[in-house]
Order: structure tokens, then C-alpha cells, then sequence
């Protein structure tokens, strides 16, 4: 092998390694960098689901992709460079697959453009240097140019380990923030209402923060701030002296993350708002999960659960002794009720109803329940609902109905994500007096492990039922949505794609949901 093709083959490659790691970098700065997440996004660019390629090909969404063609193929060009002494043949392929692949994956995203955060230069050094031994110990067995094609296939681990190799000393550099909040929150010493739920946790966080400002000196998490890392920002830089309630929303990707966030956050009030498959294919099954937003409620004094959720309504018995206060809309037995009649609330405190207001379209009454059931834990009084909930808004990006220019009604769902949530946009969907057409653009439901692909093909044939038209977006779910909803959908690469049909296809008269918005690091 010629000097001149050995160097030009090394620069080929160290060019496909930096186009790798670009693109799989963004992908863990996306995901918190947490490593198990590079195998399941590994999975998602490089082998899609195939029990659907016979309902994709019929329209313009192909699960077989260039990227999946090269890594079925790679084993073959293994044996050749091996057995026939052409390393070229892995090489070539490494290159081409290191700077066009995977499609759609790149470093400049629509939603999060990649940023070359003190963290994330840190995990691609550490990846940087497995990479290299690697390829040293290539060379040492004269196979430098095979070991340098293989670290261009593999960056979404050498990432995922660098980062795995990190996370002690992460976690030892964040432990000093951790440590001022604590100690923020000791000297301030406002009441803590933590709040968590598999959905509805930031929309109550809001409610309860609404109804509560009027009285002053009330805190929230901002957006969805609500790990370690968000949460101790949160009161680092909003948590002044003064501060008579903080509203801490608590989020999970797994168990003991909220006990964790309890032994320094400690909260005086407990809200859990629902149980469902949100995180399921990072937890395994609902069990999990329960068990995972169960550890709120071990020092809390006070635990309000929503009892319009099966799971929750048995909650009361098994927490014992705890003072329980329940909360929702349909379970009549609810310490805390908000009832839907036609347009308006009927608010039920302890069996006795308290006030009657105008409904606000796009809020759920559960999650209102759940922040009126804190509110009076904090203090508000039953004279004051009436008033401070004529207030109330509805979340950005949360069931949010405005009026375009063009006269088109739109839904903004594109934060919801969940099977429950969606049936609820469907139903405000279809309640909008409008003439013309009903149109849903979306993603589908994710992260929901071995039920997503179920989940989808039931939201398609929901959506069909009611005699909505339908636009995915994406491949994550096309296929299932197809199956569920029939041909007639229609696909868009982009959201942009899909936000620009509506605009040329839509008038005065018709309507819009869009239900959830996939970063772009999804396919």
C-alpha cells in the first residue's frame, strides 16, 4: 500500500471521526448526557423498525436508509479487508458512512444547534483518547487503518463510555451547587411544595404559582427545570431572602433521583399529579415508575395525590398515617374537585361546593384540582378561589388555542407526550366550534419502550374515528400512525415542512393541532 493512499486514507477518516463526533455529540448534550441514551438513538438512526416497511414504502417515508444499508453491510466488508487484504473496502465505507450518515443527524439542529459546552469538550477529549488507543493498539498488530475505520462506526459508544467514565467527577463538580442551594434553602427557609408526576406536573407547578402570587414572595422552577442540575440553578439565582414559597417541580429518568433531590430539597408539601408510560422505555414497566414518583412522599408532611388516576387512588391507604389530601375532576370522593359542567367549574373543597367559573379552554381540571388542593395547604383560603381562578392561564405550548392571521384556529400541544394527553388535545380538537377542516400535525408518542408502537397505531386510529385529517412528521412513528390511520395521511420530513403546508392549505374556518414536537435529534 502506497504512502500517498495511507495518508490520504487517514485524512479521510480523521475528517468522518470529527463529522461523527459533532453529530453524536449534540445528540448527548441533548440527552443530558446520559450514556445509556447513545444505544437507543444508535438504534433509532441506524435500524428502524421494520414490521412497517411494507406500510411505509407505500408513501414517500422509507425505513430503509442509507445508513441501515452500510451497517448491514459492514460485516461483509470486514471479511474482505481482512480475508482479502483490502482494507480499503472498510475504509471507503468508513468515510462515506462517517460524513453522510446518519441522515438528518447533524450538528446544526433546528431545535438546539450542538455547543461546545466546558462539559462537553471535556467528554469528547475522554472519547478523543479511547478513540486513539484504540487505534494504537491497531497499529500495534499492523492493522492501523482497520482500527481507524472502526472508531468512526463506534463514536455513539466511545462517547457514551467517556461520558459514563466522567460522572463521578460531574457529579463531584456539581455537588458544590447543590451544596449552596442547600444551604440557600436552609436560610430562607420558605414553604417547599415539590411536585412531580409521569404528566400534568408543569402545568400544576404554574397553576399553583398563579394562585399563590397575589400574596407575594412566591417562587417556581422556570420551564421544566427539574433535575439536580436545574433545580439547584433555580435557587441559586431566583431564591431571594423573602421568599415565602418555593414550587419545586421534580422530575426522573429512574429510581432514587427524586429521594436524591428530597435529602436536600426537602419538601413540607408533596403533589403527584399522574402515573403513565412517560419514560418507559428508559424505566421498563409502570411498577418502575410508581415506585420511582413514590419517594416525593418520604418527608413530606403533607401528600396530595390525584385520585382520578387508578394508580393514585390506592396511594391513601398505603401512605398510612401521612396526612393525605386528595385531588381530580371525575372521582366524586376527591378531597379537592373540579367538575366540567358545560362551560363552567364547579369547585368542590371537603364534600362542599365553594365556587362556580368560567371554564379556561386548554386547562385540564385535574391539574387545577392538584394546585388548589396545595394552595390550601399553603394557605389560600376557600372564599379566594373564585377570584384567583378566573386568573388562571394555560401553560405555552400546552393545549394553548390562538387565532392565526389567516383565520385558522390553532392548537399548541407540541409539549405534551403522552397517550393521556393526547386523547385530551383530541377532545379539544374536536370541541372547537369551527366549519371547516380538523387537521392534527405530529410526531406520534415516544419513549414508551415496547408500547409505542401500539400507542401510535391507536392515536392513528383515533384520529381517523373522529374524521380528522393527519400529517406526521418525522419516521419515529410514521409507520405505526400509518397502520393506525390509513393511507390517506400524509408525511413531512420537517416540522417546517408540515408548519408550511398548513399555511398554504388551511383558511378561515379550519383548525390545527399540533401534538408534540420531537427535537431534531429524533429521526
Amino acid at each position: 500500500m502506497s504512502l500517498a493512499w495511507s495518508l490520504l486514507a487517514a485524512l479521510g477518516l480523521a475528517l468522518a471521526y470529527a463529522a461523527q463526533m459533532a453529530r453524536w455529540a449534540r445528540v448527548l448534550q441533548r440527552e443530558h448526557y446520559e450514556a445509556a441514551s447513545m444505544a437507543r438513538f444508535w438504534r433509532r438512526w441506524t435500524f428502524p423498525s421494520l414490521r412497517y416497511t411494507r406500510v411505509a414504502t407505500l408513501r414517500r417515508f422509507r425505513p430503509i436508509t442509507l445508513t441501515y444499508v452500510l451497517w448491514c453491510t459492514l460485516p461483509v466488508a470486514v471479511i474482505i479487508a481482512v480475508f482479502a487484504r483490502m482494507p480499503a473496502v472498510v475504509v471507503v465505507d468508513a468515510v462515506v458512512y462517517g460524513l453522510t450518515c446518519p441522515r438528518g443527524l447533524t450538528p446544526r439542529g433546528r431545535t438546539s444547534p450542538l455547543r461546545w459546552t466546558r462539559r462537553l469538550r471535556t467528554v469528547a477529549s475522554v472519547g478523543l483518547a479511547v478513540a486513539l488507543a484504540i487505534v494504537g493498539i491497531g497499529a500495534t498488530l499492523g492493522a492501523t487503518l482497520l482500527a481507524g475505520a472502526l472508531v468512526v462506526w463506534v463514536v455513539p459508544f466511545t462517547l457514551a463510555l467517556a461520558a459514563r467514565l466522567l460522572d463521578p467527577y460531574e457529579a463531584r463538580l456539581a455537588s458544590r451547587f447543590v451544596e449552596t442551594a442547600r444551604l440557600r434553602l436552609t436560610r430562607v427557609h420558605p414553604i417547599v411544595v415539590a411536585i412531580t408526576g409521569s404528566y400534568g406536573k408543569t402545568s400544576t407547578k404554574n397553576h399553583l404559582a398563579d394562585l399563590l402570587r397575589g400574596d407575594g414572595g412566591v417562587v417556581a422552577t422556570p420551564k421544566s427545570f427539574n433535575n439536580r442540575a436545574g433545580l439547584s440553578r433555580a435557587i441559586n439565582e431566583n431564591l431571594a431572602d423573602g421568599t415565602r414559597v418555593f414550587v419545586a417541580e421534580m422530575g426522573t429518568y429512574g429510581p432514587g433521583e427524586i429521594s436524591a433531590l428530597c435529602e436536600w430539597c426537602v419538601p413540607d408539601i408533596a403533589v403527584v399529579t399522574a402515573i403513565g408510560p412517560v419514560h418507559l422505555e428508559r424505566m421498563g414497566s409502570l411498577d418502575v415508575i410508581e415506585e420511582a414518583k413514590f419517594e416525593i412522599t418520604e418527608r413530606a408532611r403533607v401528600v396530595i395525590v390525584n385520585v382520578d388516576d387508578p394508580r393514585l387512588a390506592l396511594w391513601p391507604t398505603r401512605l398510612g398515617e401521612r396526612r393525605v389530601r386528595t385531588a381530580g375532576s371525575a372521582n366524586a370522593r376527591a378531597d379537592v374537585r373540579v367538575t366540567p359542567v358545560d362551560s363552567t367549574w364547579h369547585v368542590w373543597v371537603d364534600g362542599a361546593e365553594v365556587a362556580r367559573v368560567a371554564a379556561t379552554a386548554g386547562l385540564q381540571p385535574t391539574n387545577v384540582a392538584c394546585a388548589l388542593a396545595a394552595a390550601l395547604e399553603v394557605g389560600v383560603t376557600t372564599a379566594e378561589f373564585a377570584k384567583r381562578l378566573s386568573g388562571l392561564q394555560p401553560v405555552a405550548n400546552r393545549a394553548t388555542i390562538a387565532l392565526a392571521p389567516s383565520g385558522v384556529t390553532v392548537i399548541d400541544d407540541t409539549f405534551n407526550a403522552n397517550p393521556a394527553s393526547a386523547r385530551a388535545s383530541l377532545d379539544l380538537l374536536g370541541s372547537l366550534e369551527v366549519l371547516g377542516r380538523r387537521v392534527v400535525i405530529t410526531p406520534g408518542l415516544i419513549e414508551l419502550g415496547v408500547e409505542q408502537a401500539p400507542s401510535n397505531e391507536e392515536l392513528g386510529r383515533d384520529i381517523a374515528r373522529r374524521g380528522f385529517e393527519l400529517g406526521v412528521v418525522g419516521r419515529s412513528n410514521a409507520g405505526a400512525l400509518a397502520v393506525g390511520y390509513g393511507p390517506e395521511l400524509r408525511d413531512f420530513r420537517r416540522r417546517d415542512d408540515a408548519v408550511a403546508w398548513v399555511r398554504e392549505s388551511l383558511v378561515l374556518g379550519d383548525a390545527v393541532l399540533y401534538l408534540n414536537d420531537l427535537p431534531d435529534h429524533y429521526p
